[in-house]
């Protein structure tokens, strides 16, 4: 099993180390990560600047992956187009310092990492661990619970190009209850900003760390996850909504207008 680990983070970031631990016991993993954190970047890449990249080694000199000055996206598209010596068997992006669950999904860049994996029709798998509330988070116990799903999916032999979510209930509040499969909220959450004025006299605004789920709907994973359960929702990039497109496709379109029926000067 060869495994692209990938993360939002950064490449320095202890989720990253901590998940590399532990998914090295299923096979073999190289790391392409964002040198610098890249969080709520979603499925963006980069276009007008280039991509720097460079190996990263620890105190030991020990190897540790590649550094791109990029986008998870940018990291997963290059890691497979250029930097690995193989093509991967599965993408894996984490784990993620703060749970991506309910509509913060698609501000991912964690999940982001995931999706190209998954436009490469590879199994690719997002994890993420809720934070607590005081303290630091448990990157060890989260990643082992991690790859103990991820190592359950892989015995289901995934589909190539299948793309799943994985969020870890913050350890520190209780003991887990299991695993639930969930679908995703899609419930807007209710953000508040910070309005401050800079030495110059320029009013801006920063978006707050907390943010709450109005309308949480049981059985997603956003509740399943508050009352401590591990969930697991599979995901989809097609964004057709079919049922529409069949309705659509009956409509008829007036293209009337001057500017296409007056006849062209002889």
């Amino acid at each position: 099993m060869r495994i692209l680990l990938t993360n939002d983070d950064g490449i320095y970031a202890p989720g990253l180390r901590a998940l590399h631990a532990e998914l090295s016991k299923l096979g073999e993993v190289l790391v392409v990560a964002p040198a610098t954190e890249q969080s709520a970047a979603g499925h963006s890449v980069t276009i007008y600047s280039p991509l720097l990249v460079q190996e990263v080694r620890d105190p030991a000199k020990n190897f540790q992956g590649w550094a791109v000055e990029g986008r998870p996206a940018d990291c997963v598209k290059l890691a497979i187009r250029q930097i690995l010596p193989w093509k991967p068997d599965l993408v894996v992006s984490g784990i993620n310092a703060g749970s991506n669950a309910g509509i913060n999904v698609l501000y991912s860049g964690t999940v982001g990492a995931a999706i190209e994996g998954a436009f490469f029709h590879l199994p690719s798998i997002a994890c993420s661990l809720e934070m607590p509330a005081s303290g630091p988070p448990d990157f060890p116990g989260g990643s082992a619970f991690a790859t103990k799903i991820i190592r359950e999916i892989l015995t289901k032999n995934p589909s190539p190009g299948e793309l799943f979510n994985i969020n870890i209930p913050d350890l520190s509040r209780g003991q887990i209850k299991g695993v639930r499969v969930v679908p995703q909220n899609t419930a807007s959450y209710v953000e508040w900003f910070d309005k401050r004025v800079d030495p110059r006299g320029r009013v801006y605004y920063w978006i707050g760390p907390d943010f709450t789920c109005p309308d949480p709907h049981p059985d997603t994973d956003v509740t399943a996850l508050a009352e401590q359960w591990i969930t697991v929702t599979p995901l989809q990039f097609n964004l057709t909504r079919f049922q529409a497109l069949q309705i659509m496709q009956e409509w008829k379109w007036d293209l009337t207008d001057d500017r296409f029926t007056k006849e062209l000067p002889t």
